[in-house]
């Protein structure tokens, strides 16, 4: 026999889990104990939303489960955003929350998280795929499975299990459970339909969302643009699944998105290829009614958003993308290479867009991005968080390997890249893992660069600091005339306060002094902060959003 809290490590050392992540409390010490038995690392994070966070950025980089773990009560509603931001990247993350005295329930207790507290169970099941409280320690084993059966199978994302303090401590007969990794994934029935669309196409495009990243489908993607000669664009939480200097890019389209993939769609097309996108409001900017175009196909896992965004005829191609498109493959082992019969627009060799507003005393955001991406290594890792940084990197930051750029465009939560980077930094220690940030984001939660420099990691921390909330400020002034609650009466001193965390600090306001502090990041294995100066004034390429 042995306690359901050691069953729960032993299965998370079974699955390769090194590190988990979370800051203690009474109802889940017994199972901090058993987790440390174990060897796994117990990564004491600054706040409960970033150990979501991080344990999110860790499961999308190791391919394996991620574990964020609270106390009762606020412990968990603290979580609450990041397994929001969990299911927005479909990273298989484990929620594991406590509750003081499962006997107790219906008395009084301090952070009670049952019916009669604050209800964790109900409140995490719009965020993830299942949320469950084990009152009974005979219903751990079939309660752990269905949890981990949902993480990772068909549309991967996070789950939630309120274990008591009690059940923890209660002994059942072990058992084993595997990872479903390798279960089988859902392949369309009306794959030959493509086909015969594919062949008429006189002016099509294909366009890649954040589920490209999902199902790693980065080969998959080259060969279908490739075999049928299909201009690429990326939607901004596609950007990263293809490579921008291949000469079927038309770069990113939507918010952050370039003049080329604009120009193409303003020429007109007649099949859209849609690929992991919801095509939400972000990916749309922009598109307006005469781009539209005579057919789409769409392929999505989730059925749900497939053919509500465009008033388009929609062939729905429900499913795995890298499973239908390696089916796909099989369907036109025998084609005949088609010749393009249409011309890209062309822009500035320099990258994705080479326009960069001009000022004298500051340093724009666009030069900043250029100058950090000439000094990273090509296999550099960015997640990027959510702010008018990440469009200007949507439009700037060249891709140079597939899979080397997350962003979320859906869910957003503000400081998300902070934790992700870290999360994935421990779980990719041989790579370089690098945060695009900004000063309102390290407002909400810099201090996951205190966690970097305590686990010794070496993440590199881009900020671009312009002293406002600038995405929201540029928008309001655009559209009313003026701004309301965005702007920073004092604003932070990144540099100071990354320092006073133990962080090797840099504060740059010319490109040159970039490319050094780059270089200097690289060469050391301290967690490193870099703060750039911006432009208050520079208009970020945001304003093609229709509110």
């Amino acid at each position: 026999m042995k306690t359901v809290a050691s069953i729960v490590a032993d299965h998370l050392k079974k699955w390769g889990v090194t590190h988990a992540f979370g800051i203690p409390g009474k109802p889940i010490v017994p199972l901090l104990i058993e987790i440390e038995e174990q060897g796994i690392s117990f990564v004491l994070t600054r706040h409960e939303a970033e150990a979501g966070f991080c344990a999110g950025g860790y499961a999308l980089k190791k391919n394996t489960l991620g574990v964020a773990i609270g106390t009762s009560g606020p412990g968990g509603t603290n979580m609450l955003t990041a397994a929001g931001q969990a299911k927005a990247f479909n990273s298989p993350t484990l929620f594991i929350t406590g509750h003081p005295s499962v006997n107790g329930s219906g008395r009084a207790l301090g952070q009670d998280s049952s019916f009669f507290g604050t209800d964790l169970v109900k409140m995490f099941e719009p965020v993830t795929l299942f949320s469950a409280s084990v009152e009974r320690s005979e219903q751990f084993p079939l309660y752990f499975r269905h949890a981990i059966e949902k993480a990772f199978t068909g549309k991967r994302g996070p789950v939630h299990l309120s274990l008591p303090f009690e059940v923890l401590l209660e002994e059942i007969s072990p058992f084993e459970l595997e990872l479903p990794v390798g279960s089988p994934h859902m392949q369309s029935s009306n794959l030959e339909d493509i086909l015969p669309m594919l062949r008429e196409a006189k002016k099509p495009v294909l366009c890649l969302g954040k589920g490209v990243h999902a199902s790693r489908a980065y080969e998959e993607i080259s060969w279908f643009a490739e075999r049928w000669q299909l201009p690429v664009m990326t939607t901004p939480g596609g950007k990263g699944s293809f490579v921008s200097a291949h000469p079927l890019s038309l770069g990113s389209f939507g918010l952050g998105g370039n003049e080329r993939a604009h120009a193409y769609l303003e020429e007109g097309i007649d099949l859209m290829i849609v690929i992991g996108t919801k095509l939400s409001d972000m990916s749309l900017a922009g598109f307006k009614p005469h781009m539209h175009p005579a057919q789409i196909i769409q392929f999505d896992y989730d059925p749900t958003f497939i053919g509500k965004s465009l008033p388009v005829p929609t062939l729905a191609i429900v499913g795995d993308i890298k499973t239908n498109i390696r089916a796909l493959m099989e369907l036109d082992a025998a084609g005949q290479q088609p010749a393009p019969l249409y011309e890209l627009p062309t822009v500035a060799a320099t990258g994705e867009s080479s326009a960069i507003a001009e000022n004298t005393t500051y340093l724009s955001a666009a030069e900043a991005l250029q100058a950090l991406r000439s000094q990273l290594p090509q296999d550099a890792i960015l997640f990027s968080d959510d702010g008018s940084h990440s469009f200007y990197a949507i439009k700037h930051y060249d891709i140079l390997e597939p899979g080397t750029f997350h962003f979320d465009d859906v869910f957003g939560a503000m400081g998300n890249a902070i934790g992700y980077a870290v999360g994935a930094q421990l779980a990719l220690p041989e790579r370089r893992v690098v945060c695009l940030t900004g000063d309102g984001c390290m407002f909400m939660h810099g201090t996951a660069v205190s966690t970097a420099v305590n686990e010794q990691v070496p993440v590199l921390f881009f900020v671009l600091n312009n002293q406002r909330l600038d995405m929201v400020e540029k928008g309001m002034r655009h559209w009313l005339g003026k701004s309301v609650g965005a702007i920073y009466e004092y604003g932070l001193n990144v540099t100071a306060f990354a320092k006073s965390m133990g962080a090797t600090a840099i504060c740059c306001r010319t490109a040159e002094e970039v490319g050094a502090a780059v270089i200097q990041a690289l060469s050391s294995r301290a967690t490193t902060v870099i703060e750039v100066i911006v432009d208050p004034d520079e208009v970020p390429p945001i304003l093609n959003r229709v509110e």
